[in-house]
Formats: structure tokens, C-alpha cells, sequence
């Protein structure tokens, strides 16, 4: 049976020599055996390019089908026997892992970097348990890439001229040809000469040797919300390594450790304490101070004949939740504390009152 080759690749008759190679590029990427994908498929793709790509054999195709002399007589045998074409398996994989890969490309057709961009920096900042109260206000001093002072980051000495690069006229990029069993591709490389920047000083700075950056210390104002909690990430953008040549900068991520606290535990915005009442409060009942985190003490009247264990809620005093209004509670667990040097007194008294069956 003749086989429709515009149909194996998904195109129209009139498809132009353009819509063919990308048509066939999408489709052998998918198919390529040695990405997963089907032998007898990828065999059938290729051999419907073979016809189309060429100009006389499409012809020949147009005019009287698959019947013509040379169509479909490819003798493929994958592993044991490829068709009668050199080729090195390197080409495969270049061709396969560049070419196939239309996402991030500009209109030459080459993948373009930010290769100038500053690295991302990444810091801990530990702060305790009291400070997520309100918002933190820190300053840090960094010891990192920052712009050279003496070329503003240029690459180049004061007054020295900046020349297009000779070998790429200014686009940063070379052109390679290369050929393989499938034909010749171009591909484009970050220019050697200018390292893809397009332009050469005609003089580098004396102070960063043509980098634009050099290492010291910047003081770094980092503002914080309330409420934040452990392992939290605050992104600043353009705080990170300085760029090479007025590149863009990278970006700083702070990531927040709360310590700790020896009386407080935090769970969300709630806070636990523990405090201990004498067992003369517990069975009379009496008003006692429960502190906070703010270090203000409040009063609070606990009832008669308390067990130990009871837990009180303090409203709106535990902490403040992020980025919006209002506060955890403060939760106190009562416990009855057993005295354990009495005086004679006191054990008289306790006596006594055994002896009354309590």
C-alpha cells in the first residue's frame, strides 16, 4: 500500500522545505529510539523526510506515489544494520539534544543565557523567639561580588574606547555548520573572542581585570514581617552577586531560624507556657500573674479546687499572624506543685487536716 509521507509528518501538500524540517524535528525527537520512543515510527519519519526534504524525489513522489525508483527501499535494521549513510552516533546525540529543543531560543535560531547575570545568594538569619513580635528591621553586613567602582561595573579602564567584537560583529554569537547523515545544521556558540558580550574594551579595568565585579562587603537592610516562623524565605531581589559588565545581579534569599524560647513553645501562632501553683491555690482558688512574651504580667483569677493540669486561655496574646490582622492565644498549663521542705509548722497543719480526711 502507498504510504502518504505528508501524512507521517503531520503536514499539508503544499508544505514548505521549513514546515517539513520542523515537522520533522518535533516528530523524530519524540520517536528517537534511544529516547524511548518507537523504532518502527522513528524508522517511518525519517524516511518520509528522506523523500521530502529533496526536491526532485518530492517531485517524483507528487507526480506518481511511492512507486518511483528509490522511494521506500531503505534497508533499516536498528542495532544490527543502519541505511547506507555515514554517520557518527555523535551527531545523533548533538542533533537530537540541540537542534529538537525549540524552547528558549531567540530569532537566530541560538539559545541565549543570561551568562552575565549574578549567582543567587542564600544566608540563615536567626532571631528569637520575642523579636517576631512586630517587624524586623536588621541590617547584615555580606562579603560578595559587588560592582567595581572603578569602571561602574564596565569591564573597562575610564575613557577607554568599547569596540564591536570583530569576530561575531556584535551579536556574541558564531555560526557552526555541521554534517551528519540527516544533512547540514547550523548551530550557534557563545563567541570565544568577546565570551558572548559582543563588544571587547580596548583597554580592561586595572581594578577587576575586565569583570566588572570585584569581592567586598555591602550592608544589606533586611525588613521582616511579624508573625514570621522558622524556614520562612524572604526573597530581595538584585541583593545577590553584582553582575560581570553591568550584568544584572543576583538575588538574596534569607531564610529565617527563630530560636528557641526557655519558658515559651510556639505552635503556629499559639503559645504554651507551663506554671506551677501551690496546692493551697489549687484548693482555695486565688488570682495569680501569668507572664507573656511582651514581658507585660497579667492577673487572672483561678477557681477553687483546681486539678493539675488545667489549662487557661489568654486571647490574643500569642503571635501576631503573618501578613495579616490579629494574634494567636496563650495557652497556660496549670500544675500543682508538691511541697517538699515543709516546716514544722506546716506539717502540723497537714496533719490536721489528714486527720479531717483531706
Amino acid at each position: 500500500m502507498s504510504k502518504n509521507y505528508y501524512q507521517i509528518l503531520g503536514i499539508e501538500k503544499g508544505a514548505s522545505e521549513e514546515e517539513i524540517k520542523k515537522a520533522f524535528y518535533k516528530l523524530a525527537h519524540k520517536h528517537h529510539p534511544n529516547k524511548g520512543g518507537d523504532e518502527k515510527k522513528f524508522k517511518e519519519i525519517n524516511e518520509a523526510y528522506q523523500i521530502l526534504s529533496n526536491k526532485e524525489k518530492r517531485a517524483q513522489y507528487d507526480g506518481f506515489g511511492q512507486t518511483f525508483e528509490g522511494g521506500g527501499n531503505y534497508n533499516w535494521a536498528w542495532g544490527s544494520g543502519m541505511p547506507n549513510i555515514d554517520f557518527d552516533i555523535e551527531d545523533l546525540n548533538e542533533i537530537f539534544g540541540d537542534i529538537f529543543d525549540f524552547g528558549g531560543f531567540n530569532s537566530g535560531g541560538s539559545r541565549r543565557k543570561d551568562f552575565k547575570k549574578g549567582a543567587d545568594i542564600r544566608v540563615d538569619m536567626e532571631v528569637p523567639l520575642e523579636a517576631v513580635l512586630k517587624d524586623i528591621n536588621k541590617e547584615i553586613n555580606l562579603y560578595k561580588q559587588i560592582v567595581c567602582s572603578r569602571c561602574s561595573g564596565s569591564g573597562a579602564e575610564p575613557e577607554s574606547k568599547i569596540n564591536e567584537c570583530f569576530s561575531c560583529r556584535g551579536t556574541g554569537e558564531v555560526q557552526q555548520i555541521k554534517k551528519t547523515f540527516l544533512g547540514s545544521f547550523t548551530r550557534w556558540s557563545i563567541c570565544p573572542e568577546c565570551k558572548g558580550e559582543g563588544q571587547r574594551p580596548e583597554k580592561s579595568c586595572n581594578v577587576c581585570k575586565g569583570e566588572g565585579r570585584i569581592n567586598g562587603q555591602e550592608k544589606i537592610n533586611i525588613s521582616i514581617l511579624a508573625g514570621v516562623d522558622s524556614n520562612q524565605i524572604t526573597k530581595i531581589i538584585g541583593k545577590g552577586e553584582a553582575g560581570k559588565k553591568n550584568g544584572s545581579s543576583g538575588d538574596l534569599y534569607v531564610r529565617i531560624l527563630v530560636k528557641k524560647h526557655k519558658i515559651f513553645k510556639r505552635r503556629g501562632d499559639d503559645l504554651f507556657i507551663s506554671l506551677p501553683v501551690s496546692f493551697s491555690q489549687a484548693v482555695l482558688g486565688d488570682e495569680i500573674e501569668i507572664p507573656t512574651l511582651d514581658g507585660i504580667k497579667l492577673s487572672e483569677k483561678i477557681p477553687a479546687g483546681l486539678e493539675s493540669g488545667t489549662i487557661l486561655k489568654i486571647s490574643k496574646n500569642g503571635i501576631p499572624h503573618f501578613s495579616s490582622f490579629g494574634r494567636g492565644d496563650l495557652y497556660v498549663e496549670l500544675i500543682i506543685q508538691t511541697p517538699k521542705n515543709l516546716t514544722k509548722k506546716q506539717k502540723e497543719l497537714l496533719k490536721e487536716l489528714q486527720e479531717q480526711g483531706l
